[in-house]
């Protein structure tokens, strides 16, 4: 079963919970030759109320990182920790209805649903959890986004930037603790990324939630507070207050021995 973890003995030296922690996770696809370990005893933890961007090389292990820490796809080994609970070991349904409550998903490619409107792709988190709906903080909510007068629009009267909007406000409408982002900048032009991004920071700091945003650019990564880098399905370094230049740089030198005790 989902057990519950002593949320005191996480706060104990660091002043402020966990939102996401992972001890020695492992996902390995495939069997014999053919086998490639996507995750290799990845350890890390996240404080509530940070953004943090995932940055490595294609196959360095970034969106699998993401799917097991929002309960998508199970690891072979090691423990996944969400606000205070342990989500490795409890059976699907019960994983599922945690996930819906506790974790929130933004998909590069937004993941709407054509046949609904704004309001209606919106609210649909709460519906297949079976929670009541409050009309007012949903149109809050869709305001705060940019889309206070979009409510009875579909997606395909929607520019990139307003589809990853309303994207953004069905993750914040259940009022989750962890926000997973997948390249949530990644389809979209220079003004409507930087409009996501400042919406991906207000969550952290206007709502208190903790995001975590797997990105390929360093200048989306600079609106992080700080940066892990993935190489091989191994953490390969950590970097704080991110600047663009700074991450392009370690980027560029992401092999390099000297990155393994930053």
């Amino acid at each position: 079963m989902i057990r519950r973890r002593d949320r005191r003995a996480s706060e104990r030296g660091t002043g402020s919970a966990e939102a996401l922690r992972l001890v020695k996770v492992s996902r390995t696809y495939g069997s014999g030759d053919r086998a490639v370990t996507a995750l290799d005893e990845v350890t890390f933890s996240l404080a509530r109320g940070t953004f943090t961007a995932v940055m490595g090389p294609s196959g360095s292990g970034k969106s699998t990182l993401l799917q097991c820490a929002a309960g998508l796809d199970r690891p072979d080994s090691g423990i996944v920790v969400v606000d205070g609970t342990e989500m490795t070991g409890g059976g699907e349904a019960e994983l599922t209805r945690f996930r819906r409550s506790r974790v929130g998903f933004v998909f590069q490619q937004y993941n709407l649903l054509d046949t609904l409107t704004v309001a209606q792709n919106t609210v649909l988190p709460l519906k297949l959890a079976r929670r009541p709906v409050d009309r007012a903080r949903v149109r809050e909510i869709l305001t705060a986004v940019g889309l206070g007068d979009r409510l009875g629009h579909r997606p395909d009267e929607l520019s990139g930037g307003q589809r990853q909007r309303v994207a953004i406000a069905r993750a914040l409408v259940t009022e989750p603790s962890v926000i997973l982002a997948d390249e949530p900048t990644g389809a979209l032009d220079t003004r409507s990324a930087r409009e996501v991004l400042l919406l991906l920071q207000d969550a952290v700091r206007v709502h208190g939630r903790t995001v975590v945003m797997v990105t390929h650019d360093p200048v989306a990564a600079s609106y992080a507070d700080s940066v892990l880098f993935l190489a091989d399905g191994r953490i390969a370094g950590e970097m704080r207050r991110p600047t663009a230049d700074a991450v392009a740089e370690r980027l560029a030198h992401l092999g390099d021995d000297a990155l393994t005790g930053v």
